[in-house]
This record gives C-alpha cells, sequence and structure tokens, in this order.
C-alpha cells in the first residue's frame, strides 16, 4: 500500500426521519427511552442508528441503507438497528476503514434527549468499535416548526469520517 492510500480520508453524511406514533417503543442510540410516543419504522425504527449506517455507506460508495436492509424484506421486521449496523462495521473492516469521527444531531421538540447521550455514545461506541470520545452527539428543536416542531416525526444528521486502518 502506498503513503498516498494510508492517508486516504473518506466522509459520509447521512439522514433518516421517523413519524412518531403511540403504542411503539422510542429507541434511539439504542437506548430506550420513556416517553408517550415511539418512532414508527419496519425495523425498530432507531433514526440516530439509521443515520450513522447511512453515514458510513456513503462515506463507503456503498449506497444506503434501504438497499441493503430493505423494509420490504421481512428478516428485518423489528430488527434492532445496532445489530444491523455491525454488519455495515464489518463491510467498512473488510474494505480496510476505520472510524476516525462521528457527529451527529438529533431533532426533535420532544422529549429532551441530552441527559441519554452518555449511554448512546456507549452503545454506538462499542458497535462502531471507537473510543467515546470519537463520537459526539448533539439534540436541536426546530421551535415549534415542521414535522419534528409539531412533533409528527424525530429526524437525525450524521456525518462520518473514516480512514484506512
Amino acid at each position: 500500500m502506498s503513503l498516498i492510500e494510508e492517508a486516504v480520508t473518506r466522509v459520509g453524511f447521512g439522514y433518516d426521519v421517523h413519524r412518531l406514533v403511540r403504542g411503539k417503543r422510542l429507541i434511539i442510540g439504542g437506548v430506550e427511552i420513556e416517553w408517550h410516543m415511539g418512532l414508527h419504522g419496519h425495523s425498530d425504527a432507531d433514526v440516530l442508528a439509521h443515520a450513522i449506517m447511512d453515514a458510513m455507506l456513503g462515506a463507503l460508495g456503498k449506497g444506503d441503507i434501504g438497499q441493503h436492509f430493505p423494509d420490504t424484506d421481512e428478516q428485518y421486521r423489528g430488527a434492532n438497528s445496532l445489530s444491523l449496523m455491525e454488519k455495515v462495521v464489518g463491510w467498512m473492516h473488510e474494505e480496510g476503514y476505520r472510524i476516525t469521527n462521528l457527529d451527529a444531531s438529533i431533532v426533535a421538540q420532544a422529549p429532551k434527549l441530552s441527559k441519554y447521550f452518555p449511554q448512546m455514545r456507549g452503545n454506538l461506541a462499542k458497535v462502531l468499535g471507537v473510543n467515546v470520545s470519537d463520537i459526539n452527539l448533539k439534540a436541536t428543536t426546530t421551535e415549534g416548526l415542521g414535522f419534528c416542531g409539531r412533533e409528527e416525526g424525530i429526524a437525525a444528521y450524521a456525518v462520518v469520517t473514516i480512514k484506512k486502518a
């Protein structure tokens, strides 16, 4: 491998959104959050994990999670998103990459999420094989504007930097 190949750094961006509904669990970053509504989806609808996986796949040039884990495939019904993330991490390692940085934002009017960040960061660090210090999480509201502001859904954005291991 040449020095140029060893120095290759790639960046990926991910975005995901899920509708809030009654009667579903609210799982974000692998943490079940007590709240009167949860996210609707084919899997566990972990909006943060989905955005991160899309960012990882983007950095690898491998499409998106819909291509790899389609909501038309029954094997993914109710799937644990962190388990799916483990598969993406495996593909990343097969390509010789590792994550050097993850920055993500969750957009939700409610509930307040910052108290869950240490557990989310720990869950993600374990699956991604990185230090907790390599992961930054933020939450924001939309000041009551849009579908997130009306508490109709929650969105997440993620940016990952990967480098040849």
